[in-house]
């Protein structure tokens, strides 16, 4: 007789819906009654259920924000204050089913396999864990599923999906729910669920009818781990495989820690000294445990789960946000001080998943330098950081929209429209927005201008800015510029590109422009 192979153990997902904004209003101790928001860059970044009833989105700017919901208070986004908080309600969880892991502050998962055997059932689990995590105050949905991704999307639905049935089950869901769980997604995954959905497959079944092949070749990896998520195929489980003992790095704190400053500065050693034993071993971290020891005899331990391959910087982020919650869980009281760490990297892939980009780095560096840039805007204000967005029309200036960071990237005009006139490719390397004025002559020395056709007037062969001149080895153009054509006041405008004769390491060309008789400076090629 064959024994029958054993079910494969189901995932359960337990998500705390606007845990920024929940945990924002925990900190200043503002009432459930009352609206709340978390804002980034001066926007929303995330609002609770009474703001959202006001007419309060994501997105929107504060002051729009707060004309809709006069009563709205608001908050600065913090990760490390979103972490510190959630770790009662995961200590909560672990009390009731050990095993947890933590994807994000919000989220957590763990096997339901033991927690069904002791409560009963799958349905009597969910219900035990949300009254734990109710009994610290905080509201919670369970989703169960046979996958993690989709007991992740089903956990925002409140639902337990039947076994085998997990494709059916996100079939009908909207494209966009690919990329609602951070977690879960890379940067990316938005700009693909918006083609997805230009393209006409608006429902996550659309999406799973494609075929791998063709979802691989087109749209690149991150495209291929949403197919597969969204065909509720099985992905790698909370349990995971047993890693080398000699990964594992401690830190003997000596004196005792309880602060949490000293905490994340003993973090950042552990963190630096583990991704040197990962880089020698040539393999990378998706599932780090943090451990502490107390001088009471207390083990404190979590492990945290990533979807992307950890970094250093990454990884001191999760030891601090841990450190922060255990010292400080007490009732704001720190607990007994720590007298161990130890980090463990409890999965590890090949360090290939490490590839940086074919411009460097993984992220986070850009991630570092957004936040340091909206810290700026705090200090200086919204329209301090502006960045550009390409535009349309027919000028390099012209082309670039410049716009606060943070707000929609919308520009003056349509890049897309034909811009008949405009300049050709490729554009100067520096646009010089004070355009300086310039004198173009010919071999005799006399000026030259634009005919009322848009040409020279004679043949330019020196160019003098301010008290230096050089002759022109070669030009192009000009370009007759026909704007506002209907004016009385209109004069012949035009555009050309000159190159100066100088040594190699000061030879340029340059983009001039001619404007109500006068030739300017607009940009510089490279």
């Amino acid at each position: 007789m064959t024994a029958s192979p054993a079910r494969a153990a189901r995932i359960l997902a337990l998500w705390c819906p606007d845990w920024s904004a929940v945990a924002a209003a925990a900190a200043v101790g503002a009432p459930a009654t009352r609206p709340m928001a978390v804002l980034a860059a001066n926007r929303v970044l995330e609002c609770s259920a009474l703001a959202r009833a006001a007419g309060v989105s994501v997105g929107l700017t504060r002051r729009e924000a707060q004309s809709r919901c006069p009563d709205l208070l608001t908050a600065q986004a913090d990760i490390d204050r979103d972490a510190r908080l959630f770790e009662p309600v995961v200590a909560a969880v672990d009390a009731a089913v050990p095993g947890v892991e933590v994807l994000r502050p919000g989220l957590l998962v763990l096997n339901t396999r033991g927690a069904a055997r002791y409560f009963g059932s799958e349905e009597a689990a969910a219900q035990r864990l949300v009254d734990a995590v109710a009994a610290v105050g905080v509201e919670a949905q369970v989703g169960i599923a046979d996958t993690l991704s989709t007991a992740v999307l089903a956990a925002r639905h409140a639902a337990l999906v039947p076994p085998g049935r997990g494709a059916a089950y996100l079939a009908p869901l909207p494209v966009r729910e690919l990329a609602a769980e951070p977690s879960l997604a890379a940067p990316e995954r938005a700009e693909l669920v918006d083609l997805l959905y230009r393209l006409g497959l608006r429902r996550i079944g659309d999406f799973a009818r494609l075929a791998p092949a063709e979802v691989s070749s087109r749209f690149g990896a991150d495209a291929a781990r949403a197919h597969r998520c969204a065909r509720a195929l099985p992905e790698r489980g909370v349990s995971a495989r047993a890693t080398p003992p000699e990964l594992s790095v401690e830190y003997r704190c000596d004196p005792p820690i309880a602060r949490v400053d000293a905490a994340a500065f003993a973090g950042r050693l552990l963190a630096t000294d583990l991704h040197t034993r990962l880089a020698a071993a040539a393999v990378a971290c998706t599932r780090l445990a943090v451990t502490a020891r107390t001088e009471a005899g207390e083990e404190l331990s979590r492990i945290w789960r990533c979807a992307e391959p950890l970094t250093p910087e990454g990884t001191a982020d999760r030891v601090r946000w841990q450190l922060d919650g255990w010292l400080t869980r007490r009732a704001g009281r720190p607990s007994a001080p720590i007298i161990l760490l130890r980090l463990e990297p409890v999965e590890v892939v090949a360090a290939g998943a490490l590839q940086l980009g074919l411009w460097g780095g993984l992220g986070e560096t850009d991630e570092r330098a957004r936040r340091a840039l909206i810290r700026v805007q705090g200090l200086l204000g919204g329209e301090a950081v502006r960045i550009g967005v390409l535009s349309g029309g027919r000028g390099p200036a012209e082309r670039v929209t410049m716009v606060a960071l943070g707000d929609e990237p919308v520009p003056d005009a349509d890049p897309d429209l034909p811009w008949p006139g405009r300049l050709p490719e490729p554009a100067p390397a520096v646009i010089m927005v004070n355009r300086p004025a310039v004198e173009l002559t010919d071999a005799a020395g006399a000026a030259i201008g634009v005919t009322d056709r848009g040409l020279f007037d004679a043949v330019p062969a020196r160019l003098r800015w301010g008290s230096k001149a050089w002759p022109l080895t070669g030009w192009a153009g000009p370009w007759p510029v026909d704007e506002r054509w209907w004016s009385a006041e209109s004069a012949p405008m035009a555009r050309a590109q000159v190159q100066l004769a100088a040594e190699p390491a000061d030879a340029r060309v340059l983009l001039l422009v001619f404007r109500a008789g006068t030739w300017h400076v607009e940009g510089i090629y490279a």
